[in-house]
């Protein structure tokens, strides 16, 4: 089996499973459905890719929620 991932989200450490993607985070945090943007060592990545995007040990994730106003 392998060893967990250290990852830092929003600058709090985060233990998770290997193999575990950017999709699966957002699942992971209970923030499915809403409307964010991610950032993955400081490159932004599109919506389409967090399906495919495997999460690597020491990934600094950024996350952020649109907030609608008027």
């Amino acid at each position: 089996m392998s060893e967990p991932l250290q990852i830092i989200v929003n600058g709090d450490p985060r233990t998770v499973d290997p193999g575990l993607t950017a999709a699966q985070l957002v699942e992971l945090l209970d923030l499915g459905g809403r409307r964010l943007a991610m950032e993955i060592n400081r490159e932004i990545l599109p919506r389409s890719q967090y399906g495919e995007h495997q999460l690597r040990d020491g990934d600094q994730i950024e996350i952020v929620q649109a907030i609608g106003g008027g």
